[in-house]
């Protein structure tokens, strides 16, 4: 069973409407960043203070059935506001093609992060620009399915 209750769209209005083309298609349109071709997925997950579903389009980054969570923020000094959802409840809802499935995040680090934020350069070279601009260290969640 994944994530339920009320759904708060995106304040951006391009992440609100990129989300809303992607669930209606099946993850057949609006499925990429922009006109990029780069892969996206939809995450699904609470906001822990309106306790509202909240969902983002993040880059794609899959590895043996798992999801890299990335909270890059574009290299910004303060965290995505899912980041915070996150770490407040673990339990999210991915969405990468037609079938959505429930899973459990967690904060990857040291060698283990190294290797997901890499993978993450390999599909979005970006990534590592904003790593070195940051003043934080990118935290990066593992997504696995629940069994």
């Amino acid at each position: 069973m994944g994530i339920e209750g009320e759904y708060e769209p995106s304040p951006w209005d391009w992440v609100a409407k990129q989300v809303e083309a992607y669930e209606a298609s099946g993850g057949t349109e609006a499925n990429t960043l922009m006109d990029t071709g780069i892969p996206i997925i939809v995450m699904t997950t609470v906001g822990h203070k309106s306790g509202k579903v909240r969902k983002v389009p993040l880059m794609r980054v899959e590895h043996e059935g798992e999801y890299a969570v990335i909270a890059s923020k574009g290299g910004h000094d303060h965290h995505p506001g899912w980041f915070h959802n996150l770490v407040a409840d673990p339990n999210v809802t991915i969405q990468d093609g037609p079938e959505p499935w429930a899973g459990t995040v967690r904060l990857v680090e040291g060698d283990e992060r190294e290797a997901w934020y890499q993978r993450g350069i390999e599909v979005y070279p970006p990534y590592e620009e904003y790593a070195a601009k940051a003043d934080r260290v990118i935290p990066v969640f593992i997504a696995s399915p629940n069994s």
